[in-house]
């Protein structure tokens, strides 16, 4: 029979040997906690933050614990929800699993915070179940009551409603009573943007045998619409070949929130996106056209007869080598792009964009995240 263990015993049996406090590049990290466990139950891991920093997320108010505590996977799934409501000046919401979001949205005209919420959850309900929510406001109760109808492992977000904590820590509640309620500082503290301050924020991997890979975080030169450039390329057959169709109304906005989610997806990455929303995410393939696939796949798959996507439009993480990837995405409907150059290809692909009626503009920069 399973030993049924309290936090405090759970981690006396399972914590590591980890030390107090550790410096890495100088920087000297304390420790926050040991954690639930780290990837996976059998393995130990420990939560540090710079003694200098740490201020979003290594300093965490807990407002309601779960039934043993913090894992890595939470920790890790609360900082790439974090760093995308993290951009967004409206309402903002995501919904992260695994590393990867399973949808994301932000308030559009008339919308309330549950209906951020709700457009969030519901662009992938069924991989929605056991993730992490972040929000970039104040949680409200009516958004509170709808997250105890199904199960999420956090929700972390700058503040929240006393009613909406009160829900939360119900002892009433059945299907969600074990959800641990997080709140994180002040947002605008995380870097957004080529040239803010990351001194301490550096990302760390470890590899195989130990070694580190230290490296500036993933950050973006596009602050707002105005950045948004229509593609332009020139090929020796061709020309110079620029991007000629024009977005529709609202599309400007909806491919900047496509591009800032698209930042926190794992690479090969899309991110499809209507009225604020995701519809759909592709992620993690090898080959960016099958990204673009397995996106619209899943979008069929949500909604029975629905097999496109009229006027939506997809962020792309890295450049298309060929044409195929916009012509999979216009066959679906999706009428503006947004994507990196650096194809040997990029004219025949704005060529072809423009044939399909499709806008594509040019990002100023790959955004692979390689997690």
């Amino acid at each position: 029979m399973t030993e049924k263990l309290n936090r405090n015993t759970y981690l006396s049996k399972n914590a590591g040997n980890y030390e107090d406090s550790i410096i890495i590049n100088g920087v000297k990290y304390t420790k926050v906690d040991d954690l639930r466990y780290g990837t996976n139950p059998h393995q130990t891991a420990a939560f540090y933050r710079p003694e200098n920093g740490g201020d979003v997320i290594g300093k965490m108010q807990v407002i309601k614990n779960g039934k043993s505590g913090l894992s890595q996977t939470n920790l890790e799934d609360i900082s790439y929800s974090l760093n995308i409501v993290k951009f967004f000046d409206k309402p903002a919401c995501a919904c992260m699993k695994h590393v990867n979001p399973c949808g994301a949205a932000m308030a559009a005209p008339g919308d309330k915070l549950v209906d951020v919420y709700i457009k969030a959850r519901d662009c992938d309900p069924r991989a929605a179940f056991g993730s992490v929510i972040a929000f970039n406001v104040k949680v409200d109760a009516t958004t509170a009551e709808e997250i105890m109808k199904t199960f999420v492992e956090c929700v972390v977000a700058p503040d929240f409603e006393q009613a909406a904590i009160d829900i939360f820590c119900n002892p009433e509640a059945k299907l969600n009573k074990h959800v641990r309620i997080l709140k994180c500082g002040d947002l605008a503290k995380l870097p957004k943007y080529v040239g803010d301050d990351t001194s301490s924020a550096k990302t760390i991997k470890v590899l195989g045998d130990g070694s580190l890979i230290i490296a500036d975080p993933l950050m973006t030169n596009i602050h707002g619409i105005a950045d948004l450039k229509p593609a332009t390329a020139e090929s020796k057959t061709l020309g110079v070949v620029t991007s000629t169709v024009a977005p529709k109304p609202g599309q400007l906005e909806d491919l900047l929130a496509a591009w800032y989610i698209n930042i926190s997806v794992r690479s090969n990455g899309v991110v499809i996106v209507k009225n604020g929303g995701t519809l759909c995410v592709g992620t993690g393939e090898q080959d960016r056209v099958g990204a673009v696939e397995q996106a619209i796949e899943k979008f069929g798959q949500k909604y029975e007869g629905k097999e496109t996507l009229p006027d939506a439009v997809m962020a792309s993480d890295g450049f298309f080598p060929f044409p195929d990837g916009v012509e999979v995405a216009a066959k679906a409907g999706i009428t503006a792009i947004i994507a990196p150059s650096g194809s040997l290809k990029d004219a025949d692909v704005i060529k072809r964009a423009n044939e399909l009626g499709v806008a594509l503009f040019h990002a100023p920069e790959r955004v692979f995240s390689h997690h």
